[in-house]
């Protein structure tokens, strides 16, 4: 079965249902894309959650080595790897309980998908997360 994301109208539910995001692979150089789309995610009122095994803190958040040493429960794991790296990410935001898996723009994987669908999660694959926000909900994530 060929994967298909969720329609716009799924897509500005999640993200209107969604408070914590966290991002794995953000790196902690503000010239990174990763970076700039958590600021402004961040700007946006959403709580960013670094997953970083080589830093100590970023966005004035402390950054976790893995999905499973977050303390806390993750709406949307976004994900900034490789897709080859990404099934195993799948199989920890499955673990901890996470409600969407996020692969951004340019990011896709077959496995990745069944993974994370058949641990219960939503999947959305090769967009921006940032680009989705901004159009889906432009003054922010307060409900009208």
């Amino acid at each position: 079965m060929a994967f298909e994301n969720p329609t716009r109208e799924e897509i500005k539910g999640i993200l209107q249902a969604s408070n914590t995001i966290a991002v794995v692979g953000l790196s902690d150089k503000p010239d990174r894309v990763s970076y700039m789309v958590s600021e402004a995610l961040q700007k946006k009122g959403y709580r960013i959650i670094p997953v970083n095994p080589a830093a100590e803190n970023i966005l004035g958040e402390k950054s976790y080595a893995s999905l499973k040493d977050i303390p806390e429960p993750v709406d949307i794991v976004n994900v900034f790897r490789r897709p080859e790296h990404t099934p195993p990410i799948a199989e920890e935001a499955v673990a901890i309980g996470a409600k969407t898996l996020w692969l951004q723009l340019g990011i896709a994987n077959d496995e990745t998908a069944r993974i994370a669908s058949e641990g219960g999660l939503q999947v959305i694959m090769d967009r921006c997360i940032k680009v989705e926000d901004s159009i889906l909900l432009p003054h922010g994530k307060q409900t009208t």
